[in-house]
């Protein structure tokens, strides 16, 4: 690529000039660079896709690992899918409100020592690697306060990766709403909480909602912090608050560190259902953006 890349630019600073020459080369780098970075993000899908769907059916989606040797060919990601879906909805009830709250906090309130220092852990909390986030809950929840595995240990250490990612979205989609619709706002004698909940959070709804969407896609995949706290397990548990249970990331980990071929093709299908749920996500958070940017 980058031989074809300087073979154009010889030739059309010959023929066009340097200034079309470098126009071109510039062109070109940005088309190289791109093509190098998505290249590889399209090999993975691809390759994940292929190995997946050939395990992937009706029958993995509604069966247990319960009973189920390594070896055998039957058993699915029920347990693992309704796990997921209940420790990140938990995690998202947790960390959005209270991250907005903080949002709307340093954008509007925040003022003196007490704002920067919110923001400076905040910017701390940013970079926290997820293992030290499930160490924490684990020596927290289940070793200090004598708590069990459950799938809710689980939710709070992804509350906590979750909040960062909130906080900083929401600030950026509440800095960028114009000064004018505030000032007016208050012109007319509204308080100012009003004026944050009437107009200045529908006017932000949309990035706010694609920045939580974000978090969530963050977490879904996270595997450190559940192994410290979730612990897995082959049944089907609906109840996140007693006894542990299962989630794809653990599943997909668990199943590829098996030396056969059934149980790795098992992950590969795992891999594909978790990318499915997250571009899931996304998708509904582009449409409640849409439709909450037509309302306001």
């Amino acid at each position: 690529i980058w031989l074809y890349v300087l073979v154009q630019t010889v030739v059309s600073m010959q023929v066009e000039g340097r200034r079309a020459a470098l126009n071109r080369l510039a062109t070109s780098a940005v088309v190289a660079c791109t093509c190098a970075a998505v290249l590889p993000l399209v090999a993975v899908l691809g390759f994940t896709i292929v190995k997946g769907m050939a395990v992937l059916n009706g029958s993995f989606l509604t069966h247990t690992m319960r009973g189920v040797a390594e070896q055998d060919a039957a058993g699915g990601i029920y347990h693992a899918m309704i796990g997921t879906l209940e420790q990140v909805g938990l995690a998202t009830v947790m960390a959005v409100p209270f991250g907005l709250l903080v949002a709307i906090y340093l954008v509007e309130y925040s003022a003196g020592r007490l704002g920067r220092a919110v923001s400076f852990f905040v910017d701390v909390m940013t970079g926290l690697p997820s293992i030290v986030a499930g160490l924490f809950i684990f020596a927290l929840w289940i070793l200090a306060l004598g708590r069990s595995f459950s799938g809710f240990a689980g939710s709070l250490a992804l509350a906590i990766l979750m909040l960062p990612t909130v906080v900083r979205s929401a600030e950026e989609m509440l800095k960028i709403v114009p000064d004018s619709l505030r000032e007016g706002s208050y012109a007319l004698g509204v308080p100012k909480w009003i004026t944050v909940l009437r107009i200045v959070l529908p006017t932000a709804l949309a990035g706010i909602v694609t920045g939580v969407m974000l978090a969530i896609a963050r977490v879904t995949g996270e595997t450190a912090p559940l192994l410290l706290t979730v612990f897995g397990n082959p049944a089907l548990n609906f109840n996140p608050f007693s006894g542990a249970q299962a989630s794809l990331p653990l599943f997909v980990f668990s199943e590829a560190g098996l030396p056969n071929e059934t149980a790795v093709n098992r992950a590969w299908a795992a891999a594909l259902v978790l990318i499915l749920i997250v571009l899931t996500f996304n998708i509904i958070a582009r449409i409640i953006a849409r439709v909450a940017r037509v309302r306001s």
